[in-house]
């Protein structure tokens, strides 16, 4: 479990201590899961999944059962990213948040709900 918990940090740019630092767990028991190369405790696996938005069953074995979740919340969320991703000059969101930060993707979310409240006359 921790080579996955490894790649989930390295495939998203994190380091060991962000995570800590974000999740409250410390960083002598990461490493002591790393060292024991046993299964993580309940309550890091739970961490891990949610920080990560994976599933216990990746965790374990790196991969997501069929059944698992969907991608998006709902079927309309999903048709409005279809179309998205089918436009030319949209596409490149998809791309842009692949490697993006957490911080600057909220950073993206704050910009676009700030455009919003400004169309509808809401400004602060």
């Amino acid at each position: 479990m921790y080579e996955i918990f490894e790649k989930l940090l390295n495939s998203r740019g994190i380091t060991i201590y962000k995570f800590c630092k974000d999740t409250g767990i410390s960083e002598s028991t990461i490493y002591t899961w790393r060292k024991k190369k046993t299964t993580c405790g309940a309550k890091i696996q739970k961490a891990v999944c949610e920080y990560f938005d994976v599933s216990a069953d990746f965790l374990m074995n790196g991969e997501e059962k069929e059944e698992g979740r969907a991608y998006y919340l709902n079927d309309e969320t999903a048709a409005i990213a279809q179309k998205i991703f089918e436009n030319k000059e949209l596409r490149m969101l998809f791309d842009a948040s692949r490697n993006a930060t957490p911080e600057d993707l909220l950073t993206v979310r704050d910009m676009m709900l700030a455009l919003k409240r400004k169309e509808r006359g809401e400004d602060d």
